[in-house]
């Protein structure tokens, strides 16, 4: 037991000490990632933004639909779909990018586990952008800024420290199992539909609600919509912070030792 927390301790030790790296790979796999495309880079913009245009106007101009928690349902519906978009990118990206640095990863000194976190800094670019929208679609709606909103920083760590520690895991699995794109489009399918992104949690039965909290996602989705639209501070929402924090901790200390154990075995498959 103490060999794997000291195992852990050094681990994350070694994550801090390479910071500067990681800022450096994941701002050039943000360039790279668009290079030789006309559009470059707007390209991770464009898609995003075209799909919350649909929904506006099918469910808002073409279906009328009511406002939701007293706000227009546009500005509901971003809440819930903007942090999805960059979970799912995210972790997708994190989960193959032993792959794509392939030729980094069979260099003996390299060291490994900074990959999956330049992949999610790199996604974290785009996401910070699209939190810039909240704050921009809520202005032209009329909604003042409060001092609430600057909760969503809170979540944004949150949500980081879920895909970090997932990723660990999945990473590591990818490169022994390579059916794990095919797994990871359908978990995220699954998990998309079992978030409240498009259907408001209470009106489920509180005694199917439970379920539907064991989600991470549900936590971070609703914690978006706490800090714009129902002004509700995280620590109000004691017991779901607990049950996500502890999840989370257990995910990332466990997804930390996988991948080290792992890790001595990547370059042989290779």
């Amino acid at each position: 037991m103490l060999k794997n927390i000291k195992a852990f301790l050094l681990f994350i030790r070694d994550i801090y000490y390479h910071r500067e790296l990681i800022y450096d790979l994941a701002k050039n796999d943000f360039k790279v990632r668009y290079a030789g495309s006309f559009l470059g880079i707007i390209w991770a913009f464009v898609q995003p933004i075209i799909t919350i245009l649909i929904f506006w106007v099918v469910f808002q101009v073409g279906f009328k639909s009511l406002p939701v928690s007293n706000v227009p349902f546009i500005l509901w519906i971003i809440c819930g779909m903007i942090p999805w978009f960059f979970f799912s990118d995210a972790w997708n990206s994190a989960t193959n990018c032993l792959y794509e640095y392939s030729y980094l990863v069979k260099k003996v000194v390299f060291r490994v586990s900074i990959l999956p976190i330049v992949k999610i800094l790199s996604a974290l670019f785009i996401h910070l952008f699209f939190i810039s929208f909240i704050f921009l679609m809520f202005g032209i709606y009329g909604f003042p800024l409060k001092i609430i909103n600057l909760q969503v920083g809170y979540y944004l760590i949150a949500t980081i420290s879920i895909i970090v520690a997932l990723s660990w895991v999945t990473s590591a699995l990818s490169v022994f199992l390579k059916d794990m794109p095919q797994i990871m489009a359908i978990v995220t399918q699954i998990g998309f539909w079992f978030t409240p992104i498009f259907w408001n949690y209470e009106m489920v039965p509180e005694k199917y609600l439970v379920f539907f909290r064991l989600n991470p996602m549900f936590y971070i989705v609703q914690g978006y919509r706490d800090t714009f639209i129902n002004n509700i501070w995280f620590w109000e929402r004691y017991y779901q912070t607990l049950y996500f924090w502890g999840i989370t901790g257990g995910l990332f200390v466990l997804g930390a030792l996988f991948f080290q154990k792992l890790r001595p075995h990547f370059s042989d498959v290779l």
